[in-house]
Parts: structure tokens; C-alpha cells; sequence
């Protein structure tokens, strides 16, 4: 009869979690249709200020472009607008199973995350503006008459941008992977010299084969990583403090029992 209660309370448990999971999974869908929405009603506009400098004019080869673009920007403007939408329906969700003190940090983490993206968002857009077009612009000095779509144009672009926005999120995951123990500064130390050749080769995808350019977006990757590394210290430190002050506490209990 126990077995088969025991058997009863973790159908219930899965069916708690699987609903509570569901209802996680809806929220965060509601919202991105809602931004998804308010991305498709000021398509104009932000498509306006992605082009409002350029020294050339963009052309259209098929009418799905148009429609390709309309629902590319209203995606990314979805995306951007459920990032803390859903980290914060994560943490919802895993709340339960955390302590009171590691509530209030992760809960931190959410601010961060949606700021580092944007921050990479940015970055990369002003890279690719004030970097990456003029120097692709330059190397055709005239040779060739120039017709610009645009669809490759905001692909390129995106190509560009999407990356930088993913690339910043680099800290945060270190430091939640430092707090899992599945990662330490030590490791990240040993393993510094391959993770700078990683993110050269990354650097190297993203930018147009010129040194100058390539170093340019390779440098700021390189930081974040050291940046990564200062953070790991932090989080293994103070996991390292909370874990001896147990210790101590559970030393003490045993001397008094």
C-alpha cells in the first residue's frame, strides 16, 4: 500500500511540474506574440533608422523580400522583448528548489542578461556601420556598379549584430555555470589560450578578412572572457565561504550533540 502511494505522489509530482512548466511555456508565448505584434505595427520605423545613414540606396528583386524583412524585424523585436520574459518564467519556475539566498541571485541575473544582450545588440550594430560597411564599401572604388537588396543587406547585418548580442551573454553564463560547480577559474585559466582561438576563429566569421577589423571584434571577445574569468572568481569564492561556514556550523552541532 506505501509503494503504491509513493507511486501516487511522484505521478502527482511530474504532473505539478509538467503543468506548472505549461503554463511557463504559455506566458512566455503570450508575450512574444504581443511584442511579435508591436514589432509587426513599427516595422516601418525601426527598418527607417537601419537605414536612415546609408550611402546607398536599397532595391527590392522579388516581393518577398518586403515580407521576409516585415517578419525578420518583428522577430528579433519578439525575441528581445520575451528575453527577460522568459528568464524570468524560468526562474519562476525553479524557484521551489532554490534557497532563499540563491532566489535573490538568481533573480539578479535576469536584469543582466537582457541588458548584456542589448548591450551586444549595439556593439555589433555600431561595428558593422562604422567599421565593417565602410570597409567593404571602399573596396570596390568604383569598379563596379552597385545594386544593394534588402534582403542581403539586413542578413548581413543581422549576421553581424545577432552574434555580438549572443557572445555578451558569455559572463552570465559562466558565472551560473561557476555556481553549478560545473565550471571553475582554474579551469577557465587552463583552458584560456583555447578560448581565445575560438573566439578569433568567431571574430574572423563575423568580420570581412582585414586584420584591422578582425582584431576590432576579436578584442572585446577576448575582455568578456577575462571579464568571465574576475566573475568566476567571485561566484567560486563565495561558494567556497558558504560552503566552510556550513561545515562549521555542522561541526559545531555535532561537538554539542
Amino acid at each position: 500500500m506505501s509503494e503504491q502511494k509513493m507511486t501516487q505522489d511522484i505521478e502527482m509530482n511530474v504532473t505539478d511540474h509538467l503543468s506548472e512548466l505549461r503554463k511557463r511555456v504559455i506566458w512566455t508565448l503570450v508575450f512574444f506574440i504581443a511584442f511579435f505584434i508591436a514589432g509587426f505595427l513599427y516595422v516601418e520605423q525601426i527598418q527607417a533608422f537601419f537605414i536612415k545613414d546609408l550611402p546607398f540606396e536599397l532595391n527590392m528583386t522579388s516581393p518577398g523580400e518586403i515580407i521576409w524583412i516585415i517578419f525578420t524585424i518583428a522577430s528579433l523585436v519578439a525575441i528581445i522583448g520575451t528575453l527577460p520574459i522568459l528568464s524570468l518564467q524560468l526562474w519562476l519556475f525553479i524557484k521551489p528548489a532554490l534557497t532563499p539566498k540563491e532566489r535573490r541571485v538568481s533573480l539578479s541575473y535576469i536584469p543582466a542578461i537582457f541588458l548584456l544582450f542589448l548591450g551586444g545588440l549595439t556593439f555589433g550594430y555600431v561595428v558593422f556601420v562604422q567599421l565593417i560597411l565602410p570597409f567593404l564599401l571602399s573596396l570596390n572604388n568604383g569598379m563596379f556598379n552597385e545594386i544593394y537588396t534588402v534582403e542581403r543587406y539586413f542578413r548581413f547585418l543581422f549576421r553581424v549584430t545577432i552574434p555580438f548580442a549572443v557572445l555578451f551573454e558569455i559572463p552570465i553564463i559562466i558565472m551560473f555555470l561557476t555556481s553549478l560547480g560545473i565550471v571553475n577559474p582554474v579551469f577557465l585559466v587552463k583552458v584560456r589560450k583555447y578560448a581565445y582561438f575560438i573566439l578569433i576563429i568567431i571574430g574572423t566569421i563575423i568580420s570581412p578578412p582585414d586584420f584591422i577589423l578582425q582584431l576590432v571584434v576579436a578584442v572585446p571577445l577576448i575582455i568578456l572572457y577575462e571579464v568571465s574569468i574576475i566573475l568566476s572568481k567571485v561566484v567560486y569564492r563565495k561558494k567556497l565561504e558558504n560552503h566552510r561556514a556550513f561545515m562549521e556550523t555542522d561541526d559545531e552541532n555535532d561537538t554539542s550533540v
